[in-house]
């Protein structure tokens, strides 16, 4: 399955005409800090499912010309600590980043992001009995503590995320948060059954879906 994954940065020929390029996309992930009337507009050009996880500085609510609130982008399915299953492949999603200000939604503590761990594994212990498989895809906004990290605290990984990949072994982890600037940067890692791939600002990717 060919699949866009997109994140941190409006990229202007993905808002445009250009994005026709990408009709043969099957599916579209968003891995947070976008707006949402991007991520729908993408959708609505392509026409196909929208998944997403909510990054550090997405807002709770974004609001439309009339006024009306919204706090995620119309049509797509919030990932954040739950299993979905869509055309053949099993996501889940953890969002945001470790904690760094205040009356942030989107920000924890490693603890913090434990207990979404904790909320999300029901979900896969379900998946397991249902699909005998646990998850392919799990999309997240941060990396993996050690993996993909940036310099500064604000861009560390959660340790609970390389609990997440040793014990349930999804294929992928797909991430953003951590900017790529330097060509020379890693951002293709395989962490044991896991492929870690930092995303930013959009990949597509051929996702083999399992028979």
């Amino acid at each position: 399955m060919k699949i866009l994954f997109v994140s941190d940065a409006v990229v202007e020929h993905l808002y445009g005409p250009g994005i026709t390029k990408y009709r043969n996309v099957e599916m579209i992930v968003g891995c947070g800090d976008l707006p949402y009337y991007y991520l729908e507009f993408i959708q609505s050009m392509l026409n196909v499912p929208l998944c997403y996880v909510h990054g550090n500085h997405d807002p709770e609510r974004e609001y439309l010309p009339d006024g009306t609130a919204v706090q995620g982008p119309g049509g797509g399915v919030n990932l954040h600590a739950r299993a979905h299953y869509e055309n053949g492949l099993l996501l889940a999603g953890l969002e945001g980043s470790i904690r760094y200000g205040k009356n942030n939604k989107f920000q924890y503590s490693q603890r913090d992001m434990w207990l979404n761990v904790a909320y999300l594994v029901p979900h896969l212990l379900v998946n397991k009995l249902r699909y005998g498989r646990y998850v392919d895809l799990l999309i997240t906004h941060s990396p993996a503590h050690g993996i993909h990290n940036g310099d500064d605290y604000i861009h560390q990984g959660f340790k609970a995320f390389l609990w997440v990949m040793k014990t349930f072994k999804p294929k992928f982890l797909l991430h953003g948060h951590q900017h790529v600037y330097n060509s020379r940067e890693i951002t293709k890692t395989q962490f044991e059954k896991t492929t870690v791939i930092n995303i930013y600002p959009y990949k597509v990717l051929n996702i083999e879906v399992p028979k």
